[in-house]
């Protein structure tokens, strides 16, 4: 009987080697997209009893010790670095970021959290103009007047009180670009395992700060919940790091939208949650303009390598 999962695990995994890259890449994503959109779920349900800046960092705690097999096989090499200080900011701000989204789930309907997390490949493009310097065309600028004006559809500023829950939402959005901007630069000189290692080996005692203003015990219950909250977030940026690996973000990235459906679904089926039509539309007009973005982005980028790139021997 023990043989049986493991012979199942491995009918499965042959099937999926055999697979073309950019066909692993969409599974890959797809289930990354369960998995975010569980998580949320998660977070959701232990919310009710449990305090967002402790569930964050239960998440990191439990994040880590996912990762620990990756570290004992590649061990401290990983670590080496010349630039810790970025390092250490980036995982400040990555907390901040956290400890907002997570306040934001646990007051807000789960589509409407997914749909405002849409939003950070505009602030994204927005910070790489005004601090790294790059260049935007007309093209660009349309995409992100059209996303912004997506997030004025969900909001709906003029239409009654803003929610609170989608402005935490957005305010992490905007967090969460900035440190996306710190990993891009990062990224020139830092190896993928070391920027992940940084990430676990930060996160967890910089959140350990902000909850333990509000501590409070959680049940073995909760801690059940937490450690299995932990365990689906690490897996699903462990397969969305992969998918991006396997095929190009503009094959995979429009299997992202799902987070919308499933954060529909799991709020209407387990909280009673009715999604507003705004909420969808706002979300598709959103995520539209982050598509265009994506593929403008690597059209540009190739451009660049094609001039770059020194010309090839002749035969």
């Amino acid at each position: 009987m023990t043989e049986r999962p493991a012979q199942i695990f491995a009918f499965f995994g042959a099937i999926y080697l055999r697979l073309p890259g950019q066909m692993r890449g969409m599974l890959l994503l797809l289930c990354a997209t369960i998995l975010f959109s569980s998580m949320h779920a998660l977070i959701r349900h232990v919310g009710e009893a449990q305090h967002p800046f402790e569930m964050a960092f239960f998440r990191n705690l439990f994040g880590i010790i996912v990762l620990a097999p990756f570290f004992m096989r590649y061990g401290f090499g990983i670590l080496r670095t010349k630039r810790l200080g970025l390092h250490a900011i980036r995982g400040g701000v990555h907390v901040g970021s956290m400890l907002l989204f997570f306040t934001a789930v646990t007051v807000a309907p789960l589509a409407t959290v997914a749909a405002m997390s849409f939003t950070a490949p505009l602030f994204v493009t927005l910070g790489a103009v005004l601090l790294l310097g790059e260049k935007i065309r007309a093209r660009r600028i349309g995409a992100l007047l059209i996303g912004f004006a997506g997030v004025m559809i969900v909001l709906r500023p003029g239409a009654g009180d803003l929610e609170l829950g989608a402005l935490m939402a957005l305010g992490s959005s905007v967090i969460w670009a900035c440190a996306l901007l710190m990993i891009k630069v990062l990224a020139r000189t830092e190896s993928s395992l070391t920027l992940t290692a940084y990430m676990a080996l930060f996160l967890t005692p910089l959140s350990a700060i902000p909850a333990a203003f509000v501590w409070q015990w959680p049940s073995w219950e909760e801690l059940g919940w937490l450690a299995l909250m932990g365990s689906v977030g690490t897996a699903g940026h462990l397969c969305l790091a992969q998918a991006f690996r396997e095929a190009d973000a503009t094959t995979v990235l429009p299997l992202d939208f799902l987070r919308l459906i499933w954060a529909s679904l799991l709020g209407f089926f387990l909280f009673g949650q009715v999604p507003e039509l705004f909420v969808w539309i706002g979300g598709a007009v959103i995520f539209s303009s982050t598509i265009y973005l994506t593929y403008r982005e690597a059209v540009v980028s190739r451009q660049s390598k094609k001039i770059n790139d020194p010309p090839l021997p002749p035969g």
